[in-house]
């Protein structure tokens, strides 16, 4: 069994053979009896799925065929979680960066700034302090982890969901707007019935002892803290918290721009006159399609449209970076208008569709869909017990719900 308590020597290599291999190690017994420890047989998968290196269908298909699965165990229901939050926001749109009906208290209630204490793991709150070190060193954290983090920064601390999740998602190498904004939002209580909250002995179940946070803030009863929840005033230090001694600037910084030694050129129409063009961005990372024209110039494609508005840590642009660099020679940085320029003499341009990009991708490239392992639900579901419910219908093996996804789509 891996740990998912990563230290800085756990790194994630950007490469197919990785996420290939961990595909490999899955053990979905172990996951479905410990996913919720820290140190639980989680599959580690997310940033591989996030950045389509692996789609979900890639990692079920490798799993059954050693593992051969109910649809109903918990790493398939797991695998629809990723799914439903991108059925949320293909419904919602920009609509999950807002509040989806209100939570404990009034939108004014929660401030608009991370304190800095929270953002540089100096809060004396075990849990929470090593939360943040093992986000900043790995670039990832076990969903258990982030819940608690969440639930601290909103509930306790009375900082609005969409401030913490701005920044959790600038730091992690799995960063999904949708998967990261709606779990946030499902911890606020303005996605779900209740607010999320968690104690000590919450903590002391489920992380290794340098994780136990005995007689702190959380070291309260469940009615306790759904009382904080729904008081106006936070608990812990206050935004501009400076202790005694000079405060370690912990956080790395963010940037919207991938670094110059990453070997990116402005768009260049010249490169590509003429010729058959496939783009390469973030997110579709797996292996190039074999259908692919012989003579195609594969562009790698950094949108300065999304990332200067969604800026991520040097540790992700490196994983993304190289991973691109192994699969492309030509990279372009830039923004939409300049891209479109450039590919205007291209005799076809294709890619893969992806939600971070639509705003732009559609008009520079004909989209191929993204491959989905479960079919489409048409009709917008607001529980995610709704949506699974439809998405697994008449399906009782994994095996069953792979071939329906390599099949045309269901009308």
């Amino acid at each position: 069994m891996q740990s998912s308590v990563l230290g800085p020597e756990e790194a994630f290599p950007p490469t197919l053979d990785a996420a290939r291999a961990r595909i490999a190690a899955v053990q979905p017994t172990d996951y479905a009896r410990s996913r919720n420890a820290l140190n639980g047989a989680v599959s580690r998968l997310s940033p591989y799925i996030t950045h389509g290196v692996v789609c979900m269908a890639d990692v079920l298909a490798g799993v059954n065929a050693r593992h051969p699965l109910d649809v109903q165990h918990k790493f398939v229901f797991e695998l629809g979680w990723r799914a439903y939050f991108r059925h949320i926001w293909q419904h919602r749109g920009a609509e999950i960066l807002q509040s989806l009906h209100g939570g404990p208290l009034p939108e004014a209630c929660y401030a608009s700034r991370l304190p800095n204490d929270i953002r540089h793991a100096a809060t004396g709150v075990p849990v929470i302090d090593k939360a943040v070190r093992t986000l900043y060193a790995t670039g990832y954290l076990h969903n258990h982890a982030r819940m608690w983090l969440a639930s601290y920064v909103v509930h306790l601390r009375k900082v609005h969901w969409r401030v913490g999740a701005d920044w959790l998602y600038s730091h992690l190498l799995d960063g999904d707007l949708a998967s990261n904004h709606l779990s946030w939002q499902w911890v606020a209580g303005t996605s779900s019935h209740k607010p999320y909250l968690f104690n000590a002995d919450n903590v002391a179940r489920f992380a290794p002892p340098a994780w136990h946070s005995p007689g702190s803030v959380i070291d309260l009863s469940y009615e306790a803290l759904d009382q904080l929840a729904r008081q106006p005033h936070g608990v812990g230090q206050g935004a501009n918290f400076a202790p005694h001694t000079a405060l370690e600037r912990l956080e790395p910084p963010v940037s919207g721009t991938l670094p110059a030694e990453w070997g990116w050129t402005a768009p260049d129409g010249r490169a590509v006159a003429g010729r058959d063009v496939w783009l390469v961005h973030p997110w579709n990372l797996g292996a190039l399609p074999a259908s692919l024209p012989a003579g195609t110039v594969v562009v790698g494609l950094f949108l300065e449209n999304f990332h200067q508005a969604w800026p991520w840590s040097g540790r992700r642009w490196e994983f993304v970076a190289t991973r691109m660099a192994d699969m492309v020679a030509l990279r372009w940085q830039g923004d939409a208008a300049a891209i479109a320029a450039a590919l205007q003499g291209a005799r076809s341009v294709g890619s893969i569709d992806e939600p971070h990009m639509s705003p732009w991708l559609p008009s520079l490239a004909r989209c191929e869909a993204y491959p989905a392992l479960f079919p489409s639900v048409d009709t917008r579901c607001d529980a995610f017990s709704q949506w699974w419910k439809r998405a697994v219908k008449g399906f009782d093996l994994a095996a069953d719900l792979l071939a329906a996804s390599l099949a045309p789509a269901r009308a």
